[in-house]
This record gives C-alpha cells, sequence and structure tokens, in this order.
C-alpha cells in the first residue's frame, strides 16, 4: 500500500499561519463573527488557501481548539508522569486545566468557545483520561454509571471550572481552595470513597 506523501513546508506554513491567525481572532469573539477574508487577511494567505486545509469555518474552530486542547494534554501528561494512581490522574487533568485557565486565559478562552468539543470517549483527545476511568473502574474506585458517563461528565467539570477561573479572575490561593473543592465534589460524584477524595485532593493541592 502506497503510503501518503508528507506535506510540504509551504502547506505546513500556509496552515500554521490560518491556526496562528485564528489563535488571535478567536479570542475576541466566537467563529459565527470572523469572515473569512478576516482570517486569511491576518494569515497572509490567498483565500483559496484556506479552503484547501478546512472545510468551512467551524472545521477551523475546531482545528484551531484542538491545538489548545493538545497544549493542554502535554501538560496533562507531564505532570502526570510517574503518577500511577488512575483517580491521582484524572483529578491532576482537572489541576492542569485550571493551572491554564489562570495562566493563559485568552487561549483557553479560544478552547471553551469550540463549537465542536471534544467530549466523545472514543477521540483521540479523550484516551487518556478514557483509560484513567477504565483503570480506576477495574480497581473499584468509581461506581459503575462512570463506564458511560464518566469522561463526560469529568470534561463537564473542567470545562466549567476554567470558564469560572477566567471569569472570576481569583487569586492563586483563591483557585486553589475552589480547585480542590471542585476536586471533592467531582470525585465524589465519580464514586471514589470520601477518605480517598480528602488524600487526592489533599496531594494535588501539593502539588499545585
Amino acid at each position: 500500500m502506497a503510503t501518503q506523501a508528507a506535506p510540504s513546508p509551504r502547506i505546513r506554513r500556509t496552515r500554521a499561519a490560518l491556526i496562528a491567525a485564528g489563535l488571535d481572532l478567536l479570542v475576541e469573539r466566537p467563529i459565527d463573527a470572523i469572515a473569512i477574508d478576516e482570517l486569511v487577511a491576518r494569515a497572509g494567505v490567498a483565500k483559496g488557501s484556506f479552503f484547501n486545509h478546512f472545510e468551512g469555518k467551524h472545521d477551523f474552530a475546531a482545528a484551531v481548539a484542538a491545538e489548545v486542547r493538545l497544549e493542554v494534554e502535554a501538560g496533562v501528561t507531564r505532570a502526570n508522569a510517574g503518577v500511577a494512581d488512575p483517580v491521582a490522574r484524572i483529578a491532576g487533568g482537572m489541576a492542569v486545566g485550571a493551572d491554564f485557565a489562570l495562566s493563559q486565559p485568552r487561549r483557553a478562552l479560544v478552547l471553551l468557545r469550540s463549537q465542536v468539543p471534544a467530549t466523545r470517549q472514543t477521540h483521540p483527545l479523550n484516551r487518556g483520561l478514557k483509560e484513567d476511568v477504565a483503570a480506576a473502574l477495574a480497581a473499584g474506585q468509581l461506581r459503575p454509571e462512570a463506564a458511560e458517563a464518566g469522561v463526560v461528565y469529568w470534561l463537564g467539570l473542567c470545562q466549567v471550572l476554567m470558564i469560572n477561573l477566567i471569569e472570576t479572575a481569583p487569586t492563586r490561593a483563591e483557585a486553589a481552595l475552589r480547585l480542590r473543592e471542585m476536586l471533592v465534589m467531582g470525585l465524589s460524584g465519580l464514586g471514589v470513597p470520601e477518605q480517598r477524595v480528602n488524600a487526592v485532593a489533599e496531594l494535588i493541592g501539593e502539588r499545585w
């Protein structure tokens, strides 16, 4: 079977320029309020180039949000390096999202404004969370409902926390308290025993 040729440097540069322009513009307003002419002008590329890379504006917005989500996921991977406990890994993901919202609120807004959120269990960006939920279930640490709803539930909590931190702009100490409260509520909702919830929340607080 023939392998697909890698994109040329020019094609990669054009796509990168469009994504960079999207990151700038989507901070200011949602994709429906941004014209393609404005996007390509900001990127410095021909209008036809846009449609060589994206089917339309919503496809483009999803691609830009995916770039930011990859940043967050890379942070989760770093934070969870060497952490074996799946419940602590799940909690660590929320902590990374909260830190991203505090430290990079403009980029976080781009992710949260995406009109095609990646909430499906089968989405590649959710693989790590899905595996951690499955491992925690196998260890008897979560309620059975988490098998189907755990990923969506946790992603929803993380997104709402990030929105709240961007909206209220708390101090680091205030944000740490809010994160702890969300972890306690969220892990309890997943069915984690109370003693384990408090231990994990304490651990994440020390790392955060």
